[in-house]
Order: C-alpha cells, then sequence, then structure tokens
C-alpha cells in the first residue's frame, strides 16, 4: 500500500511540474520567456561603497542606500526541516549557514555589485609587497551584543583556536593548507592583526570574510574539547546564549516552524543621517517543508519574498500585473546540480564495504559514469522540470563563474547509442531489455535526493527514464534532509545522489572543499577520520585534481589561473566523478512594501538587509 501512495505523489509532482511547462512544448526560448522579469541590466543603482564614518571615536560603517525608516518586519521562508545548528562554525548545509550566518559578521566582504573585496568589521586593509603579509585595520569602539568590544583578541582567536584547531566544520581551515601549512595570525595591538601566508596565496582574502567569534563567550565551548564544541549553539540553544556582531540576534526559534531575530541595538552599520541599523524590528524566517509550501506562504500573504520555481514564472507574471510584488530576474544561480555515484571502496569499523563490491565495480568504471552522463537529456530537464528557467549545465563550474570552461560548457545532446557503446566496452550486455554486467548481475541502484524539494525530485524520476532506456534499474528515493547529509558526511551508505551546491563565481578555491581528495565535502569518493592519514585508494584523477588546486591557489594572475582551472573542468568532464545537470535562473518575487531592496546576482536579494526597511502605507493585497 505505502508504495502505491508513494508511486502516486510522484505521479503528482511529475504532473503539477510538467503542467506549468507546457508551453516549452512549442519550442519557447528561455531569453524570451523571462524577458518581461525585470532584469538586472535595467536597474541602475546611483550609489557609492559604503563609507567609513567616525563618530564619538566609533568607527561606524555607513550604508549605501536611502534613508529609511525604523519599525516593522520581514518574513523570508526555508524549505527542508530547518537548521541543524546555529553556530557558524558547525555548520555545513545552506539553510544552517545562511541562519547562522545572519548573526555574525567577518571582516571582510564581497561586494555585491562589483565584486570587489568589502569591509565589515575590518575598517581597511592592506597587502605588504611580499604578498605574503596582510594587516588587517579593525573598526574601533565596535561591540558585540552584549556591549563587549570587538578586538583583535576575538579574530586571533577565531582564526588560531576555533579554524586552524580544527574545531567544528574544518572546511576553512582546510582551503588554506599551502603545502601542508596555514597561514599565521597574531595580534599587533588592540585594533591590529597580522596574518603571514607560507606563500603568496590568490583566495586568502575572500577567506576573511568568515565570521568572527566573541572570544569571552565561546572559549568557554572550546575549552572542553572538539566534541562539546559540536553541540555548541545547537538548536536546542536559548535566545540569551547568542552574542552577535550581525544585524540581529535570536529572538524565538521553534522546530519546524520558525526562527525569529530581532535587531541588534550594538550594530556597527548607521544611515546617512547617522542612525543605527537596521531598520527592520523584526526579520522571521519561516520553515514551510516544501517548495510548494513555500510559494503557499507568499500567496497566503504570510511571507514577503518567495524564490519561484521555473513552473511558477509564467503565473506570476500574470499575477505581478495586478498583485503587490515585482518579479526580478537575477540571473543564473550560483547553485550546480549535479547526479554523482559513490566510488568508494574502503571499509568501515566494523570490517563491511560501504558500498557492495558489486556496485563499486560498475561506479568505478569510467566508461558506465560516462554512459549516464551521455544517457541524461538535459534539455529536457531544463524545458520540463525548470520550464526553461535555466540552463543545462556540463562543468563543474556554474555559468556564472569567471572561470567558465566555456568550451565545454557548449555540452552535447543525449545520444543513448553512444552510451550503449560505452557499455559494451565494459562487457555489459542486455537480456530482455535489462543491463546486466559481465558477471550476470544485473544494474540496479538506489537513486537518492532530498524530499520536499520537487524539482530535484522530478529530476530523479526523468533520470530514471533515461537509465532505464539502456537497461539499468533504478530505484530513485526522496529521503529526509538530514538523513541524507548523514549518508553523505558519517556513514557513507549510499549508491548515487542528486543533490546541488553553491559555489563562488569569483574563485573556484572555494570547491577546494569538494575536489580535495581528503575534502569534508569530497563526496564521490569520501575518506573518514580514520582514513586521513593514509592516501591509499585515491584514484589517479583525484590525485590530479589535488595538484591542480594547489597551483591555482598560489597562482596570483587571473589569465595564468584560468587556464589552471579550465584543466580542472576538463578533469572533472573527463572521469565523470561529477555528472552535472542543470543550473535555474534566479527570478524573485519580492512585496512593493520592502524599500531598499537592491538585487544582484552576486548577493541576492537580501544581501543589505541591515539596510531594508518596510513602507508601512504600502499594504499587502
Amino acid at each position: 500500500m505505502k508504495k502505491i501512495v508513494y508511486l502516486i505523489l510522484i505521479l503528482l509532482i511529475i504532473f503539477f511540474t510538467l503542467k506549468g511547462c507546457l508551453k516549452q512544448d512549442k519550442g519557447y526560448d528561455s531569453d524570451v520567456y523571462l524577458s518581461e522579469v525585470r532584469p538586472l541590466e535595467i536597474i541602475e543603482y546611483n550609489f557609492e561603497k559604503p563609507q567609513n564614518v567616525t563618530i564619538n571615536g566609533v568607527d561606524y560603517l555607513q550604508a549605501r542606500g536611502e534613508v529609511g525608516k525604523f519599525g516593522g518586519e520581514l518574513i523570508t521562508s526555508t524549505i527542508g526541516e530547518g537548521p541543524k545548528t546555529f553556530n557558524p562554525f558547525n555548520a555545513n548545509d545552506n539553510t544552517s549557514a545562511q541562519l547562522a550566518g545572519v548573526m555574525y559578521d567577518g571582516l571582510l566582504t564581497t561586494d555585491p555589485f562589483d565584486g570587489t573585496v568589502g569591509v565589515k568589521l575590518a575598517k581597511s586593509y592592506e597587502i605588504l609587497p611580499d604578498g605574503l603579509t596582510y594587516i588587517i585595520h579593525l573598526r574601533h569602539g565596535v561591540k558585540w551584543s552584549d556591549g563587549v568590544e570587538i578586538t583583535a583578541d576575538d579574530v586571533v582567536y577565531t582564526y588560531q583556536t576555533i579554524i586552524f584547531g580544527g574545531f567544528g566544520d574544518t572546511a576553512t581551515r582546510d582551503s588554506l593548507y599551502i603545502e601542508g601549512k596555514l597561514p599565521t595570525v597574531e595580534k599587533i595591538d588592540k585594533y591590529t592583526v597580522k596574518f603571514t601566508t607560507p606563500k603568496p596565496f590568490a583566495p586568502f582574502l575572500r577567506t576573511l570574510s568568515t565570521p568572527i567569534a566573541p572570544k569571552h563567550i565561546f572559549k568557554k565551548a572550546t575549552d572542553k574539547g572538539k566534541n562539546y564544541f559540536r553541540t555548541y549553539l545547537s538548536t536546542n540553544a536559548k535566545p540569551k546564549d547568542f552574542v552577535t556582531s550581525g544585524a540581529f540576534k535570536m529572538s524565538e526559534y521553534v522546530s519546524g516552524q520558525r526562527v525569529i531575530y530581532k535587531r541588534n541595538p550594538n550594530y556597527y552599520m548607521i544611515d546617512k543621517k547617522g542612525r543605527k541599523l537596521p531598520y527592520l524590528d523584526k526579520y522571521i524566517v519561516l520553515i514551510v517543508g516544501d517548495l510548494n509550501n513555500d510559494t503557499l506562504k507568499f500567496e497566503g500573504l504570510e511571507t514577503d519574498i518567495v524564490n519561484l520555481q521555473g513552473s511558477m514564472v509564467a503565473r506570476y507574471r500574470e499575477l505581478e500585473k495586478h498583485g503587490d510584488f515585482t518579479l526580478f530576474n537575477l540571473g543564473p544561480t550560483t547553485s550546480t546540480t549535479f547526479i554523482s555515484f559513490n566510488l568508494n571502496t574502503r571499509k568501515n569499523k566494523e570490517g563491511k564495504y560501504y558500498v557492495d563490491p558489486i556496485k563499486q565495480r560498475w561506479f568505478n568504471d569510467e566508461n558506465f559514469r560516462k554512459a549516464v552522463e551521455w544517457a541524461i537529456d538535459r534539455e529536457n530537464l531544463v524545458l520540463n522540470v525548470l520550464c526553461a528557467v535555466g540552463e543545462p549545465l556540463y562543468t563543474a563550474e556554474s555559468p556564472s563563474s569567471i572561470f567558465l570552461n566555456k568550451e565545454l560548457a557548449k555540452g552535447h545532446k543525449q545520444d543513448l547509442n553512444y552510451s550503449r557503446e560505452l557499455l559494451k566496452k565494459s562487457g555489459f550486455y542486455l537480456k530482455d531489455g535489462k543491463l546486466y554486467d559481465k558477471f550476470n548481475n544485473r544494474v540496479e541502484f538506489e537513486l537518492l535526493t532530498n524530499a520536499g524539494n520537487t524539482q530535484r525530485e522530478a529530476t530523479g524520476v526523468s533520470i530514471k527514464e533515461d537509465l532505464n532506456q539502456l537497461g539499468m534499474k533504478v530505484n530513485f528515493k526522496p529521503v529526509e534532509f538530514n538523513s541524507l547529509v548523514s549518508k553523505l558526511s558519517n556513514t557513507y551508505d549510499w549508491d548515487a545522489i542528486i543533490i546541488a551546491l553553491t559555489g563562488n563565481p569569483l574563485e573556484p578555491h572555494s570547491g577546494h572543499n569538494v575536489w580535495s581528495s581528503n575534502g569534508a565535502l569530497h563526496l564521490f569518493n569520501q575518506r573518514s577520520d580514520n582514513d586521513l592519514k593514509g592516501t591509499d585508494k585515491i584514484l589517479p584523477f583525484e590525485k590530479e585534481l589535488d595538484e591542480i588546486f594547489k597551483k591555482g591557489a598560489i597562482e596570483l594572475d587571473f589569465e595564468k589561473r584560468k587556464i589552471i582551472y579550465d584543466a580542472y573542468q576538463e578533469i572533472v568532464s573527463k572521469y565523470n566523478p561529477i555528472i552535472y545537470l542543470y543550473s535555474p535562473s534566479n527570478i524573485v518575487a519580492a512585496r512593493k512594501k520592502i524599500k531598499n531592496l537592491y538585487p544582484s546576482e552576486l548577493g541576492g536579494i537580501l544581501h543589505n538587509i541591515e539596510e531594508i526597511y518596510i513602507d508601512k502605507e504600502i499594504k499587502n493585497d
């Protein structure tokens, strides 16, 4: 009975997804399809970068937007089950990182309009002529939400103890290794910090956007050890436990329902009248479960902003004409959706293989992976899952990346005959329409994705049908997100997966943790903590990727870096440890009552949440 109900649900997903995409059957061109959505190129922002302003000995950062009004609340949403933690140093999923990131600022940031490095907690910075030394000048008089001053001690503690010491998620630390060595950090005086890298390191400045922790609060947790720190500021933490530097501080969290933030009265940003930001009294994030609920919440006037699935765009274009919202086309997202097979041939502590040895042979066969890559109809996915609101993806870099390998990005059409030739080379054969390996094992495996994301669920059904044409039996199964994360990062007991990662279009080294053979997000051949000391079972192409990312990090010339990162994309395309599918366009609907809203491709819709305000005279329809 459960199987029947589940099948009906999947069919409904497909029906409603395809129903919203019927226009695509007429050869709808995505550029025309989106032409009436307000594109970013027609939005002109005529203001300077945020300015440093000193008032009564305190170094504030003055916002660039118009002077707004205080009060009101902004309500947004997140899909899934909610955050796993509110500790920014433990967050290894996008939801947790975003909800924790609201409360903690870093030293530097990326300008959302031109991509240059900008200041946050740092008042300024300088790079000495040796190319190794970075001097960070902190703002004077800036305070944590509890009134304690933010100083160099907080910065040194954050990097030396938490990050370099390996507390929490080690992604930032791992990305900073240069030929086996980490940078050093030292306090020059109360407001000055010096970082020194072993060699010139191109990505270093952008890593200084990492949140800074209040030493007087976090030290109590790090003193108790790494195991304790993993549970610190969990979803069970009380609002009073949070001491923050960001625009907001947590006020309330109701598991599976909502997160409520209140303004941080000690925030260091001001408006052009010298008044402390943020303008909003409250920022509320509703936990809505799935994409369909997300849309329903917006249409029910319960939220103020919604990211739209492709199937909803045509309808919202009509609703916008008489509605209380504006549509924005933010261009291609930095999200890359892909399918990956588990290449892990290791055993767990109990001596049991993570992956069935029979499946290991298939997944580690280059012809098998390439056959799958050529069998996937990406154009069909874009038309019938994204409704042409996006584009096919063939590379490890998103279409928005300045390091995109444009030749590889051209891609190819589905070719099932070529897929069959590749499988035949490795001894696979068809019998009664079913695919078998050379040892007469039926090719059957499980394909997972996170339940509630209807686009990925529809993608899984489409890929299942594509591979069925090769005789493969794919058992497609959406599962609860936290369970999926556990399989990927802890138990490693999965066959294949559909998921997405968000990259940095300005810095490929942000993907170091994905491509490094010992990276925490090296999904396709994950190594446990017990494996990290050894180099066994690392595939030849993984060693090539290790070397490429080491080389790319220490090369400072853009054109030379471009050649290096073109090469990594070529390796991924050749060996297909990850098979890329598509990159959606970022279409957002936002209420007209939201002011100081300056969407950008790099920053998204709420990059300047501290200066956003609500025009209370504009009511929701």
